[in-house]
């Protein structure tokens, strides 16, 4: 009568111990990040600034950072832009980036960003200035590839900004970076 029931509690152990494995494997794979599809050709890019543009007053300036979308689809695009403002006071200057089409000739809609300003009127003052970055982060459809370039203004409201520019150096660089998330 022992063995019998040592052997039948020794079946039931057997059993609750597959069992028990069983239920905590497939939780832990269950839980475990799913795996990324592998990347598909041509389905992002980024671009970075390599040299200082100089933004004259009022006027929009074309920076060299650009990216290409390379075919139709829906795209994020996704900009860090770091402007350098300075000057002496009494200043009112800012510095405002968008996203250009070039293959339309237009502006990417409300992609327009105030990237940084300065307001000190208290002439007299010390020279006013410092740099910051600002994101713009925009979905566009496209029918064919299309490049989109990162333009910039200085628009000096009073006084008149002693260095205005995109800037990029180790300590911050200026980028543009885009993602296919559709057809």
């Amino acid at each position: 009568m022992k063995s019998v029931l040592r052997a039948g509690l020794a079946a039931i152990a057997a059993t609750l111990l597959i069992g028990t494995t069983t239920a905590f494997t497939a939780p832990s794979n269950a839980s475990a990040a799913p795996v990324a599809p592998a990347a598909k050709a041509n389905s992002g890019g980024i671009a970075t600034l390599n040299t200082p543009v100089n933004l004259p007053n009022g006027v929009w300036t074309d920076t060299p950072l650009e990216v290409t979308l390379p075919k139709r689809g829906t795209y994020e695009l996704d900009a860090n832009v770091r402007g350098r403002l300075a000057g002496n006071p009494a200043l009112n200057t800012s510095i405002t980036a968008r996203l250009w089409d070039v293959n339309s000739g237009a502006e990417v809609s409300q992609s327009e960003r105030l990237v940084y300003q300065i307001i000190n009127l208290n002439a007299g003052e010390a020279t006013a200035g410092g740099n910051q970055t600002a994101p713009i982060s925009e979905r566009i459809s496209v029918t064919k590839p299309t490049t989109i370039r990162l333009q910039a203004r200085r628009l000096d409201a009073v006084g008149a900004a002693s260095i205005a520019q995109i800037y990029s150096d180790g300590f911050g660089y200026t980028s543009l970076r885009y993602e296919r998330v559709g057809s």
